[in-house]
C-alpha cells in the first residue's frame, strides 16, 4: 500500500521509522510558532520546565499579531513577555510592530516554511501553511513549550480526506467559496483529526492565495492538518522565497484515503456562512435580506494582496452605505505597502472605509472592530461563534472579499453581481 503526502512528511521526520496513518510518532520539527495571546503561557512553562535554550534559534518564530500595536496594559505586558524571551534566547525570528504581519500571512511571505516541513504551532489555524505541501498543525502552548525546548513532539498520523477538484472558478467565486463548501458539506467535525488533502487538475486553477485561505479553514472541518498537492504553482511561489533547502512530496497512487469526494470548481457560487457555525452554509443569492453593520475584509484568512485587490475592484468609484462601517486589513507590512503603491488603500477611504496596520484584532473580538449586542458582521474571517467578534448577543457571517465589498455598498448581504451591474 502506498502512503499519502502526509504520511511521507512523518517518515521523513522519525528517523526512517516506517509511518502510516494510526501511528504515534515522535516527530522532528522544522519550525515553532506562537504569537502574543499563546507565547506568554509557552514561555512561562518553559522556564518552569527548566530549559536554558531554545532547540534552535532559527526555527521558533515569535509575532504579537492579535493585540498590537498594544490595545491596553494586559496585552503590553504579554508582547514585553516575547520581547524578553526573544532578546534573552536570541530568537531570530521575532517580529516587532512595523515589521510584523498575522502570522500565517507572514510566515510564508518570508519563505520561513517550505514544502516537506513539519511545522507547530501555539495557534489553530497553523494549518494554513499545507497550501505549500508542509504538515503544520496547531497545538496547545504547553506542548509549544516543549516543542520550543526540545525540536521534536509526538503525533498520531492522521487518516486522509481526498477532495479530488476539477474545472474552474467563475466569476465572482473564489477559494473561500470553495472552503465554505466543503465544511457546509462535511460538517464542523467532518474531518476530525483527519488530514485534508486537495488535488485533482483543478488544483492548478486555484492560485497560492487561494490554496492558503483553504487550508487555513481546514481546521474549521475539525482538520488535523489541510495539504495541497505541490505543484509548479507551489514551485514558483517558493522559488522567489526559500533560503534552504526543501522537498516536494506527493501521495502515491495507491495511497490509502479513508474517502475521495469529487468538486467541480464550476459548479460553485458565491456563499455565506450564516451564525453561528462556519458549517451554517447558504448561497448568497438566497441571502440578500440580511441587513449588515460592519464588513471586516482582512486576517489570515482574507488579507492578501489578491484578496484586497478584488474587494478594490467593487468598491472602486463607489461609496458604502450610509452608516456601515468598513474596516480593511492588510495582513502584512509588505502587502500594506503594495496595496499603498497600487492605490487600493485609498480606493477604501474614498469608499468610505478605514484602513488599519496588520492585526488579528477584529477576528477573535480583540479589538479594532468589536460589535455590540444587536449589530452583524460580515467577515473575511474564518469563525462565527458566539460572541466571535464582540457581545453575544452580536452575529457575525463569513464571506469572501468580493461578497464582503459587494455587502458593504448594499449595506445587506449582496451578490458582487449586484453592485457591479
Amino acid at each position: 500500500m502506498g502512503m499519502t503526502i502526509t504520511e511521507k512528511i512523518f517518515f521523513a521526520h522519525c528517523k526512517g521509522k516506517s509511518v502510516k496513518a494510526g501511528d504515534f510518532v515522535t516527530a522532528k520539527l522544522d519550525l515553532v510558532l506562537a504569537n502574543d495571546i499563546t507565547a506568554p503561557i509557552s514561555i512561562r512553562e518553559f522556564r518552569e520546565i527548566g530549559f536554558n535554550k531554545v532547540f534552535d534559534r532559527s526555527k521558533v518564530v515569535l509575532v504579537p499579531d492579535h493585540f498590537t500595536p498594544n490595545k491596553d496594559i494586559k496585552s503590553a505586558e504579554q508582547c514585553l513577555d516575547l520581547r524578553n524571551f526573544a532578546r534573552d534566547y536570541e530568537i531570530e525570528n521575532y517580529f516587532e510592530v512595523g515589521e510584523m504581519g498575522i502570522e500565517h500571512a507572514l510566515l510564508p511571505e518570508l519563505g520561513l516554511v517550505l514544502p516537506g516541513d513539519l511545522v507547530v504551532g501555539a495557534d489553530s489555524h497553523t494549518c494554513t501553511y499545507g497550501a505549500l505541501g508542509a504538515f503544520s498543525t496547531g497545538i496547545g502552548s504547553t506542548d509549544a513549550a516543549i516543542a520550543m525546548g526540545k525540536g521534536e513532539l509526538w503525533f498520531k498520523v492522521p487518516k486522509s480526506m481526498l477532495f479530488r477538484l476539477e474545472g474552474s472558478f467563475k466569476k465572482w467565486v473564489g477559494a473561500k467559496d470553495l472552503i465554505l463548501h466543503i465544511i457546509g458539506m462535511i460538517g464542523v467535525d467532518g474531518a476530525l483529526y483527519k488530514a485534508m488533502e486537495f488535488g485533482g487538475e483543478g488544483v492548478k486553477n486555484i492560485d497560492m492565495d487561494g490554496r492558503l485561505t483553504v487550508a487555513n479553514m481546514s481546521i474549521e472541518a475539525g482538520a488535523k492538518n489541510g495539504i495541497f498537492t505541490p505543484d509548479d504553482v507551489t514551485f514558483e511561489y517558493i522559488s522567489q522565497r526559500a533560503k534552504r533547502s526543501y522537498k516536494m512530496y506527493h501521495s502515491d497512487e495507491d495511497a490509502d484515503y479513508e474517502s475521495v469526494h469529487e468538486i467541480d470548481l464550476g459548479d460553485l457560487e458565491p456563499l455565506v456562512s450564516f451564525p453561528h457555525l462556519p458549517s451554517n452554509v447558504r448561497k448568497v443569492s438566497e441571502s440578500t435580506d440580511v441587513n449588515i453593520d460592519q464588513v471586516v475584509i482582512g486576517s489570515c484568512t482574507n488579507g492578501r494582496l489578491s484578496d484586497l485587490r478584488m474587494a478594490a475592484s467593487i468598491l472602486n468609484n463607489r461609496r458604502i452605505k450610509k452608516g456601515m462601517r468598513l474596516i480593511v486589513i492588510p495582513a502584512t507590512q509588505s502587502i500594506y505597502l503594495q496595496a499603498l503603491r497600487e492605490g487600493l488603500l485609498e480606493t477604501f477611504v474614498m469608499a468610505g472605509g478605514v484602513v488599519s496596520t496588520p492585526t488579528c484584532g477584529p477576528c477573535l473580538g480583540g479589538h479594532m472592530g468589536i460589535l455590540a449586542k444587536g449589530e452583524r458582521a460580515l467577515s473575511t474571517t474564518n469563525r462565527n461563534f458566539v460572541g466571535r467578534m464582540g457581545h453575544s448577543g452580536s452575529e457575525v457571517y463569513l464571506a469572501s472579499p468580493a461578497v464582503a465589498a459587494a455587502t458593504a455598498v448594499m449595506g445587506r448581504i449582496a451578490h458582487p453581481e449586484e453592485v457591479m451591474n
